[in-house]
């Protein structure tokens, strides 16, 4: 990872945030989607273009990513970084940003992420898979799927520690609350335990509500130096720690009932100088 050695510990400030509203964009390119993302964070931190000299966004961005991007929004940088991890990449982007700024290698680092597979549907998933995937001739005979593949490591789970349907579906109620505080959710009615276990099995031991909605959208975060943070009369949030660790499947070497999380999280918290007994909300 880069800068791995440099301490993030309260050299960087998030100072502007932008969550699209849209969950079905018909009429809006991905590229445009990024743009208006990139307006709103940049508006919310009180800044403008001018002041943005980095520039983070995953690999899945149209064209050659920052370089396309960059253009397109018509910034003046001096550092970029395309890091893709999947739908982890925007998180490790804000890692990358502050260790860039504790660095002197920009001031202002913004991170966006856009997408529509929503409105993409069918044709999304008639994409052809990348044959240069050294995994592709293992797996792909099997027919994966974002659902499947998760309810392997559910099931693995079950076996191991007797985890049950019950316990999972609180995943599904905790972020039905959740939805509560968000006006543009696309699902915004709370639901029961009951309702979660009762709803239509989708791969075993998944059913429907314990699956993630497919939505087209993105997001924005702009990270800046302390000496800019202060200067903005606006709240700011700290960046105390953060970690990055990458697991792999292995070919069934390695346990599917733990995530990359297991690493990242106590470099995260020794860092941050907190233990998880610190955390009061998650």
């Amino acid at each position: 990872m880069l800068f791995r050695s440099v301490s993030v510990r309260d050299k960087a400030y998030i100072v502007g945030v932008y969550e699209h509203p849209t969950r079905k964009a018909d009429h809006l390119s991905v590229a445009q989607l990024h743009a208006q993302v990139a307006k709103g964070a940049i508006e919310d931190a009180g800044l403008s273009p001018s002041d943005i000299d980095g520039y983070f966004c995953a690999g899945d961005a149209p064209g050659l990513g920052t370089m396309s991007m960059g253009e397109y929004l018509g910034l003046n940088l001096r550092h970029v970084d395309s890091t893709e991890t999947g739908g982890s990449a925007p998180i490790v982007h804000v890692h990358h940003a502050a260790q860039a700024i504790a660095l002197g290698k920009c001031n202002v680092a913004l991170v966006t992420l856009a997408g529509r597979p929503r409105a993409a549907g069918a044709a999304l998933q008639l994409r052809p898979p990348d044959p240069d995937a050294p995994e592709l001739q293992f797996e792909r005979l099997y027919g994966p799927a974002t659902q499947n593949g998760y309810a392997m490591c559910a099931r693995r789970h079950m076996y191991e520690f007797g985890t049950t349907s019950e316990q999972l579906a609180w995943i599904k109620v905790a972020a039905s609350h959740h939805a509560q505080h968000n006006p543009n959710a696309m699902l915004r009615n709370v639901v029961t335990v009951e309702e979660v276990v009762n709803s239509p099995m989708v791969s075993d031991p998944l059913h429907r509500l314990d699956c993630c909605v497919i939505s087209d959208g993105g997001g924005a975060i702009i990270v800046a130096r302390p000496e800019i943070a202060a200067s903005l009369k606006r709240p700011k949030v700290k960046i105390r720690g953060m970690g990055e660790a990458l697991k792999h499947g292995m070919g069934g070497k390695v346990d599917l009932t733990y995530s990359a999380a297991r690493m990242s999280g106590p470099v995260a918290f020794a860092e941050a100088g907190l233990t998880p007994a610190d955390v009061k909300y998650v």
